[in-house]
């Protein structure tokens, strides 16, 4: 018992490093510039120009590709590492003012986005490094593989009504505004809260719809055992745009994302790490 206590005790003064807050914060910048990107990719599939994946991975190669636009990339895997840190340690010892399962929940999302943020990370050292990110493709590579094994397709499956559920999740907690509660609102005007509730409700409910049908895709993949449906986010915003009325569609979405990279600003200023 003395170990977890100590253990606990040692997340908790990590936890309150004044360093790690700050290179949190900073991530959010990184974070929002991700999703500004990717939404401008969004919109270029929406009108048929996209020459890059519409994915995070795009995204960081977009801005890998400008002027000083790899030293940019490897700031933003530092911010993504010292996020993922952040909420690991949120996972193991955080959420204290919840109480019973509400804790568990929350927990349990900070573990999400723990790998989230370490596999941002990753992928944006992949770009640096100029080795292959192109995570559409690696995501259909993996999916055949996984649908070659015994179980694979039920594995799959699950696994795409369980991204399917998160895209479910996200527009829930978007339009309940959930979000709010993360925010320091006592340090806010009413402008400024006025402004996070519009950007978060958009930024939530257009990535949620991106996750849900990423989800549904991949469940498609395992049930057709069509590989080539389960390449990610890049698939599931051509698919939007392949329906009636898909590039407005498209284009609401590609907003949404880029309205989520602006609210990511504003955590970065106002969020409770």
């Amino acid at each position: 018992m003395s170990l977890t206590r100590n253990a606990e005790a040692t997340a908790a003064r990590t936890a309150d490093s004044r360093w790690l807050e700050l290179l949190a914060r900073a991530g959010f910048i990184g974070y929002g510039i991700v999703h500004l990107l990717f939404g401008w990719l969004a919109l270029q599939i929406a009108f048929g120009n996209s020459s890059d994946d519409g994915d995070q991975s795009g995204a960081l190669r977009t801005l890998a590709a400008q002027p000083m636009g790899k030293f940019v990339v490897i700031a933003i895997a530092v911010g993504m590492v010292a996020m993922a840190i952040w909420q690991a340690l949120e996972a193991a010892v955080g959420h204290r003012t919840e109480r019973g399962n509400d804790r568990l929940k929350e927990r349990i999302f900070s573990a999400a986005r723990t790998i989230i943020y370490l596999w941002l990370a990753w992928t944006a050292w992949k770009v640096f490094s100029n080795a292959n990110s192109d995570s559409a493709s690696q995501q259909e590579e993996m999916t055949a593989r996984l649908m070659e094994s015994t179980g694979g397709r039920w594995l799959v499956g699950l696994a795409g009504l369980a991204l399917a559920g998160l895209g479910v999740g996200m527009v829930i907690y978007g339009v309940k505004k959930k979000f709010m509660k993360r925010l320091k609102t006592g340090e806010m005007n009413a402008r400024t809260t006025k402004l996070a509730r519009r950007l978060g409700l958009a930024g939530y409910a257009a990535r949620g719809t991106a996750f849900g049908v990423t989800g549904l895709l991949v469940v498609l993949a395992a049930v057709n055992y069509d590989p080539e449906k389960a390449r990610g986010l890049d698939a599931a915003l051509r698919t939007l745009r392949d329906q009636s009325f898909g590039p407005i569609l498209l284009t609401l979405v590609a907003l949404g994302i880029a309205a989520f990279g602006l609210y990511c600003f504003l955590q970065s200023r106002y969020r409770k790490v």
